[in-house]
């Protein structure tokens, strides 16, 4: 339907989706506009943030000056004039009661006279003392006799008449009747009510020197410009509150709780919906405090264009705009923000002026903020145009009661929010995400560093791992996973709860109008309001007569009843007082302010922007705005300095790039060569003309080997040619290891083309090394390859002496459910059939609902092996080892050496002189072997030094008490890194048709085999089939250390019948896995980390990647035990390993023959059987 494009977002069924892919004109001009403004804040993310809250806090003094807060002066004796009757009288209600009204209270019209002379015209005033009865401040109201009343006055005091909410306001009153004739001197009389004796006792301790009095708020003069004390401001707010309440409805009080109430809802709605998304409280923080922003805007243009504003208007009405228009569109922008952050494939190759991503290129915090607009800009822009357009037809309406006044308002609110929201809150949102990618970055880079990894080489990785990744679903929209703040990224549920709020709301007020008709107080029946689109809140509510004076109105109705008058009585809206101190002229003169005194004008004349710059200085002297400001200039140096520190941890070294090498006489130099970036696959792209071949064929200026060797040691290697290196490489000149560094310069290549030109180079020096040319001579030219491969995160970290690299065939499991999440496992391998059967195994687990894991233990171990002259000082350090102390010191200085790694245990062992230390500990997300060593050596130093134990020496930081890449019973029985259980309980259905097997079969084999077999074999942890099968190859594939399968393969399978169901499991004690270092920074492997969603260190849980790693290897172990098992017991191993390894069995026909045997030889063999043959014949005859 074309008319939905215009509705709110929360009110499509489309809601969420991104722009079009043929937007209009309107829609693309809309679009840049927006993308400008939003590229502006996130250039000057701070000078946005300081411009917005200098307008915000010039808009705060200009609000507390304007006509929204009457001003509350100290008391004067010319400060007070003549009380306004006809001001007092607004909103009177008469009530008439007589013999025509059957002696029952009529309401009568406003300002009606009485048309018979026999009838009484009343007045009945109702004096309000606030906080008189409170005994926090000692206020006494004066009593009825203590008021001086005028002598041409007949005034009568009244009974009280009490509230449900006195206990609460703290209020006390006197009420009195008069002739309506006399009640303009009654009034003029009681302006100001001097304190009593009672008062002034009580006072005389507080304040001896000034006398106070009750000052009538009506009485004061509105000309006095005094700043008042933000106390007394909220005070006076409160008590109108209070005065609105006790003259409302029931159901409009109800009504107004709940929009209050709903106000609150939708605030928290708001820190729910930014903490799913990631950010506990600064962004839902920043959008409230873009809202007030926008509020202030709006409030001073509205008063400034001459609209009336007042606080009664907006606490009835700020809680519906609250809830009606919401939070919805900073959380939009935020999650479209976070998707293409998320997502850069999502945004590439999608032009948009002169940003244009392309595909598997860097992520930007820029690149990302220009897509989410790009995609939802428009669409939030509409909606405010939506929203915006229906209130100002609101204000433009004929309603009255203050409908349009709010609409106006609202109006202006919402166009200075969407303003602040491209703006203001982009530039915090920004600021947020630069952060925590910051904080991301070095946090991996000193992970990597704290595994042994040089810093140049973490640098690297962590340069191009800020982002955390997630899987995405095929359109580009961002499914469940981990957002750049390290939580889960998920919908939010504000429309739906916006939705039934609005309805909630229309529903009362629908039960509100049709009740009015039926509203009655003792006969009188009430006022008809003014009905607006709006519920009855904005309307100012007619006072109810009988709930201002109900005791006054029953003794005048008894009066009349027993005189048998007519009588018209005018109820007056209640009088409220404040109690003021009294000062004479001469103590009003107090010290000016900076903005006062003879230049002042004349300064803010000449100074431009004089008004804006007196604004900001005067909200230095509002004592509650001054502190706020200290904080915020506090917070501003913090986070300036974290964001220097910041970035000063992330400089990377310098590269000159685009510089063209400086001629260098008598030098053939080579052709610059640009620094090709590698793509997400893991390799580099290849360069248009091969620049490693360049440099090998560009050989016109031939050089002899002295030159050569004269240029080698100027350090100008990367200017040679390859074959005049490779020439010094077989000469000796260059040590073969030594080539990457002596073919470094940034000036002349890219240091990714200098280590592939080293690896080229060494590949022709092992070829043409004479010692081993029989066999390596084909090295250079052999179909190992070495071209296309991101060398700089192997060099110095995973590898040395490169030559190449080695491609296996990578093969993909699953998909398979673990702890109820799906899974595709990689799996690395030249074995056939090995990922089919894990397939297999993983479909019969699926048809059970999954695989259930447990993790047991988390812990990588160390044992160093320390050595004493004597026994007796190794048992002396053993026992001090075992011991509190030697635990507690031990554990401080080994967690003082890294940031992951936390001592759990010590165990340790005598073997004569020779004691073993087996050190277990937590390592983060790494595996930790390097980690581990590290904070072991300087516990030993510190045994060493502090403990008393000089005479002990290091004989080996790693003692085989480990133990490593060994087989051995502690690792099997104490475990080493992650010990995981894994299970699941097969249906026998599923057995026979999947498995195509039994379960008593399955049960017998295991037991046969897995158990009773390995254990005649002495085997040690080998109770399985084929545990070290899957683990190698998920190892191989995301970069962990191969030779760790012999400790992580440690397995025991078990298998019972459950009630016909078959119950498998697989206990593995020793898993050793990281996703930080070592081989996982390798791109393809740290792509199938991608794969599984643990690559990397975990933002927010240390260690929770590689756990999951670890249950993700045992379950896949699972899954290949069940289906080897199964094949096993159906007889299939066999023939499915002939079928999938091999096309054709092979026989003796079918066998190739060696080319080594000629056709002498086989001639020579025949020859042999044939006298083999009549020899058996001769003994047969025999």
């Amino acid at each position: 339907m074309l008319g939905a494009s215009f509705l709110p977002a929360r009110f499509r069924s489309d809601h969420g989706h991104v722009a079009p892919s043929n937007p209009g004109a309107i829609h693309r001009y809309i679009t840049s506009v927006l993308q400008s403004v939003a590229r502006s804040a996130f250039t000057h993310p701070i000078h946005t943030i300081v411009f917005v809250a200098l307008l915000a806090s010039t808009s705060y003094v200009g609000v507390l000056e304007g006509s929204l807060v009457e001003p509350s002066p100290t008391l004067s004796p010319d400060s007070l004039h003549s009380v306004n009757v006809t001001t007092l009288l607004d909103g009177a209600r008469q009530l008439e009661v007589g013999r025509d009204t059957n002696w029952k209270w009529t309401t009568a019209q406003a300002g009606v006279t009485p048309q018979e002379t026999h009838t009484k015209h009343l007045a009945l005033v109702t004096l309000v003392f606030p906080n008189s009865l409170s005994n926090i401040y000692p206020r006494t109201a004066p009593l009825a006799n203590e008021i001086r009343l005028p002598k041409n006055t007949s005034a009568h005091s009244l009974p009280r008449t009490s509230n449900a909410l006195h206990p609460i306001s703290q209020d006390s009153t006197l009420s009195y009747s008069m002739p309506y004739d006399h009640m303009r001197d009654f009034l003029g009389a009681v302006q100001e009510i001097p304190n009593g004796p009672t008062a002034n006792r009580q006072y005389n301790e507080w304040s001896p020197n000034h006398p106070r009095a009750w000052v009538m708020k009506a009485a004061k003069s509105d000309n006095d410009d005094s700043p008042r004390p933000l106390t007394n401001r909220v005070t006076g707010a409160w008590s109108g509150f209070l005065d609105l309440i006790k003259n409302a409805e029931t159901l409009d009080i109800v009504i107004m709780f709940l929009g209050y109430l709903s106000m609150h809802l939708t605030f928290v709605s708001l820190f729910l919906s930014m903490r799913r998304m990631g950010s506990n409280v600064w962004l839902a923080t920043s959008v409230l405090l873009n809202s007030v922003f926008a509020f202030l805007f709006g409030l001073i243009v509205t008063t400034k264009l001459g609209v009336p504003i007042s606080f009664v208007l907006l606490s009835e009405g700020l809680p519906f705009l609250v809830v009606t228009i919401g939070f919805e569109k900073p959380i939009l922008l935020t999650k479209a923000v976070l998707t293409a952050s998320l997502n850069p494939e999502a945004g590439a190759n999608k032009p948009s002026g002169k940003y244009t991503q392309a595909e598997g290129s860097p992520r930007t915090i820029e690149s990302a903020l220009h897509v989410a607009v790009r995609e939802q800009g428009f669409a939030i822009v509409r909606d405010y145009c939506i929203e915006i357009a229906i209130l100002i037809a609101g204000a433009a309406s004929g309603v009255q009661g203050g409908l349009r006044q709010f609409c106006f308002l609202a109006a202006w609110i919402l166009a200075f929010d969407c303003v602040l929201l491209f703006t203001f809150y982009t530039a915090i949102l920004s600021m947020k995400l630069e952060i925590n990618r910051i904080k991301r970055h070095v946090t991996l880079r000193r992970a990597l560093e704290e595994d042994g990894l040089s810093r140049r080489v973490a640098e690297n990785v962590a340069s191009r791992n800020d982002w955390p990744k997630h899987d995405s679903l095929d359109d580009g929209q961002v499914q469940e996973g981990t957002s750049p703040f390290g939580n889960k990224v998920r919908d939010s549920s504000v429309p739906k709860f916006k939705v039934l709020m609005v309805t909630g709301f229309i529903l009362l007020n629908a039960i509100n109008l049709c009740t009015i008709p039926f509203r009655t107080a003792n006969g009188v029946r009430a006022a008809p309001p003014t009905v607006s689109g709006l519920p009855n809140v904005l309307m100012p509510h007619p006072m109810d007569p009988f709930k201002v004076a109900q005791n006054g109105l029953d003794y005048i109705h008894n009066s009349a009843k027993d005189q048998n008058t007519a009588t018209l009585v005018t109820v007056l809206h209640p009088i409220k007082y404040d109690l003021e101190l009294y000062y004479g002229d001469d103590e009003l003169d107090e010290p000016g302010s900076i903005l006062e005194g003879e230049y002042a004008d004349q300064i803010f004349r000449v100074v431009v922007g004089g008004r804006v710059l007196e604004g900001i200085l005067k909200s230095l002297e509002d004592p509650v705005l001054s502190k706020w400001i200290i904080v915020a200039l506090t917070m501003s140096l913090i986070l300036n300095g974290y964001l220097f520190n910041a970035a000063r941890w992330t400089i990377k070294e310098p590269r000159s790039e685009d510089e063209h090498v400086a001629e260098v006489p008598a030098i053939s130099e080579p052709q610059h060569i640009e620094p090709e970036e590698p793509q997400p696959n893991g390799h580099v792209v290849a360069p248009k003309s091969d620049a490693v071949d360049h440099l090998v064929t560009d050989v016109t200026a031939s050089r002899t080997p002295l030159e050569c060797e004269q240029m080698l040691s100027e350090r100008k290697a990367a200017f040679l040619h390859d074959a005049e290196l490779t020439d010094l490489a077989v000469r000796g000149k260059i040590p073969g290891y030594a080539l990457e560094k002596t073919l470094e310069n940034t000036k002349v290549m890219s240091r990714l083309t200098s280590l592939t030109r080293a690896v080229k180079i060494r590949r022709a020096l092992v070829s043409r090394t004479p010692a081993t040319s029989g066999t390596t001579s084909q090295l250079e030219r052999s179909k190992v390859p070495y071209l296309d491969y991101n060398y700089e995160n192997v060099h110095g970290a995973c590898c040395e002496n490169v030559i190449g690299y080695m491609p296996l065939p990578l093969g993909a499991a699953g998909p398979y459910i673990i702890d109820g999440q799906h899974y595709y496992i990689p799996m690395a391998t030249t074995e056939g059939v090995l990922v089919a059967s894990t397939n297999r195994g993983c479909k019969a687990i699926n048809a059970a609902g999954g695989a259930l894991t447990v993790l047991t233990g988390d812990g990588m171990t160390r044992g160093p092996c320390v050595g004493f002259e004597t026994l007796a000082r190794a048992g002396a350090a053993k026992v001090w080892l075992d011991s509190d102390e030697g635990q507690k010191m031990m554990k401080s200085k080994f967690d003082s050496t890294s940031r992951f790694a936390r001592l759990q245990s010590m165990k340790t062992a005598l073997a004569g002189t020779y004691l073993y230390i087996r050190f277990k500990t937590t390592t983060g997300d790494a595996m930790g072997m390097n980690m581990i060593s590290k904070g072991v050596e300087c516990a030993l130093r510190a045994m060493m030094e502090e403990a008393g134990f000089e005479d002990m020496a290091i004989i080996s930081v790693s003692g085989n008490y480990c133990t490593d890449k060994k087989p051995a019973a502690i690792n099997w029985v104490d475990g080493r890194g992650k010990s995981v259980v894994a299970e699941a309980i097969i249906p026998g259905h599923v057995v026979q048709k999947v498995l195509k097997s039994d379960v008593n079969a399955l049960v017998e084999l295991n037991t046969s085999k897995n158990l009773i077999g390995s254990a005649m074999a002495g085997s040690i942890g080998g109770f399985n089939a084929h545990a070290a099968n899957i683990v190698t190859a998920i190892f191989l594939a995301t970069g962990q250390d191969p030779a760790q399968n012999v400790e992580s393969s440690n397995c025991i399978t078990v298998m019972r019948n459950l009630d016909g169901n078959l119950q498998i499991s697989v206990s593995m004690p020793s898993i050793e896995v990281g996703t930080v270092g070592g081989g996982t920074i390798l791109e393809p492997q740290s792509a199938m980390l991608d794969l599984l969603g643990v690559r990397g260190p975990h933002p927010t849980e240390p260690g929770a990647n590689a756990r999951k790693l670890a249950r993700i290897v045992a379950a896949s172990v699972l899954a290949g035990e069940l289906s080897l098992c199964s094949a096993l017991a159906a007889g299939h191993l066999v023939s499915a390993h002939m079928k999938h390894n091999r096309s054709v069995v092979p026989t003796r026909s079918t066998t190739p023959v060696s080319g080594n045997l000629s056709a002498a030889g086989a001639e020579r063999l025949k020859a042999a059987q044939l006298s083999m043959a009549k020899a058996g014949s001769t003994s047969h005859r025999l």
